[in-house]
């Protein structure tokens, strides 16, 4: 079944900064839709009565046209109309200083742009935009933004090809494996090419393995180092890339400076499972896996990364004893531990998420995600909240 046109979950936020003056950016990788929730905001801006133009600047044509002095382009984008979609803004030479000029000349003029990796976009906001700008992390299709258009698509078949949007157009299994290659093939020659010497290309495909292959483990940049035969610097450097590109994220450790604690060390995730899979090359049933849990844990993973904001952040604990915690999320500096288990016959509490109530007793709730229990239980002073995957997917929020 071909998935029809999928609203996502931002749109509604994204239609409210409409009438809001700030310049409204929309980040994230290659090929998560962003193009499409810009049609889809011009679209319902023009149906509220705004006057509207789109610039797609891959275009070759349209970034000839803004091949002009800048006093030209801010001329063209204020005569255009009262919102302005611009994709890709990146292209655009001085782009922080056209947009500064444009917001600070009081026409009223409402920006709304797409960029694709951060590094360029962040040397063309060099200058200041405080106060001027609104950015808004675009990530793949979340499982429950695709499940209410086709209500027998199973998460089994997420956990194997992630949320692309390309992929929901077919039904084709070897269709699907086919996009997700050319999407990591375009990503490594559009966007990493650019910022890396030719001769190392190779070199930064077999960090991308590794980390497929690592995903969810904690990670020692100087073994990574060792293996793909560079310095530890380059190695930073490559994952500052991956993360400058929002391919791949890190998340560091919980400690309070309790001794037996690891307070150094790193655990990474790729945006995507499909694309995971890609650079694995693997793309068979979850239940065939020697790597299930890890698909699980990038699951739980992606939908925690959504509720990032200014007093939210996820880390993961771990000590030196082996006991473990998958997930800490820290909401006002307040700990919230999220443990990740497969199929549970009855509500156990793991070992690890004891061992962190014991230390962190002001902890006041705690999750167990699992693929087939629902239920709450009373740990001490502590809720802990069994949930399945679907369940966490679909309601949960901090």
């Amino acid at each position: 079944m071909v998935i029809a046109m999928i609203k996502r979950f931002i749109l509604n936020n994204l239609q409210n900064e409409i009438s809001q003056p700030e310049i409204t950016i929309l980040l994230g990788p290659r090929q998560v839709g962003k193009t499409t929730l810009l049609r889809q905001l011009k679209e319902y801006t023009e149906q509220i009565g705004y006057k509207t133009e789109f610039f797609d600047l891959e275009q070759p044509q349209t970034l000839a046209e803004f091949n002009r002095s800048d006093k030209e382009i801010i001329e063209k984008i204020t005569q255009a109309g009262q919102v302005i979609f611009i994709d890709e803004f990146q292209y655009l030479q001085n782009a922080s200083k056209i947009f500064k000029a444009i917001f600070d000349s009081k026409k009223r003029i409402k920006i709304i742009c797409s960029g694709s990796s951060s590094l360029e976009i962040h040397k063309h906001l060099k200058e200041s935009l405080a106060g001027r700008r609104f950015l808004f992390r675009i990530y793949p299709l979340r499982y429950s933004e695709i499940k209410p258009h086709n209500k027998t698509y199973p998460i089994e078949i997420y956990l194997r090809y992630g949320g692309m949007p390309a992929l929901t157009h077919t039904d084709s299994e070897e269709r699907k494996q086919q996009i997700l290659s050319e999407l990591l093939s375009s990503y490594i020659l559009k966007d990493v090419k650019s910022l890396l010497k030719e001769e190392n290309i190779r070199a930064f495909n077999h960090l991308l393995y590794l980390l497929a292959q690592n995903q969810g483990s904690t990670i020692s940049i100087h073994s990574l180092a060792n293996q793909i035969k560079l310095s530890s610097k380059a190695i930073d450097r490559y994952l500052d890339i991956l993360e400058g590109t929002y391919v791949n994220f890190r998340i560091y450790s919980f400690s309070k400076n309790l001794g037996n604690e690891l307070k150094k060390s790193c655990k990474t995730y790729l945006y995507d499972l499909g694309i995971r899979n890609a650079i694995l090359k693997d793309f068979s049933k979850p239940q065939e896996r020697a790597d299930k849990g890890i698909l699980w844990e990038s699951f739980a993973f992606l939908k925690l990364q959504t509720l990032i904001s200014p007093n939210i952040e996820i880390k993961f604990w771990r000590t030196k004893s082996g006991d473990e915690v998958d997930f800490i999320l820290l909401k006002d500096r307040k700990p919230i531990p999220i443990d990740i288990k497969s199929k549970l016959s009855n509500p156990e509490i793991p070992k690890g998420l004891k061992r962190f109530l014991s230390r962190y007793k002001e902890t006041k709730t705690a999750y167990v995600i699992n693929e087939n229990l629902t239920e709450t239980i009373l740990y001490n002073s502590c809720e802990i909240k069994f949930m399945t995957f679907e369940l966490f997917e679909d309601v949960f929020a901090i």
